[in-house]
């Protein structure tokens, strides 16, 4: 059985590279458990970098997972800008952040891909216009 891409959000990238966040077990088990690359955007790794500006190293670990490729980004927001507008308006009172629409958009790209994340929005997100997006996300507390 073919293994489904993963799609990776702040989040956990942020859990995973910072020990202190209250989900860095849960992210180092989940991405323990997934053959990389996984995937992402530009936002995620712009939120990820500011995120963890205050943390030593913060933004230079995670572009070290950038050069390593253990994480790709294959998105392409200027040749995906309308459909980012169309997402974004259709979720703008959940409200759905640039990187959310720009996962939701990977999402639709590879078809076989599943998005891991912190953000429960996600449950509420559909690609393809009425399709689940399949997450691994912690239970809830």
């Amino acid at each position: 059985m073919k293994q489904k891409r993963v799609i990776v959000d702040t989040g956990p990238l942020v859990a995973f590279l910072n020990k202190n966040d209250s989900y860095h077990e849960w992210a180092k088990t989940q991405f323990s458990l997934i053959s990389p690359p996984f995937i992402s955007c530009e936002s995620v790794i712009s939120e990820a970098c500011f995120l963890l500006q205050g943390f030593s190293n913060g933004a230079h670990n995670v572009l070290e997972l950038l050069e390593r490729k253990l994480i790709i980004l294959p998105f392409d927001l200027e040749a995906e800008s309308n459909s980012i507008k169309i997402l974004l308006e259709k979720y703008r009172n959940v409200p759905m952040s640039l990187a959310d629409a720009c996962l939701v958009r990977l999402s639709e790209q590879i078809s076989e891909s599943t998005v891991c994340t912190l953000d429960s929005d996600f449950r509420i997100y559909r690609k393809n216009k009425r399709n689940i997006i399949p997450v691994i996300i912690p239970n809830k507390r």
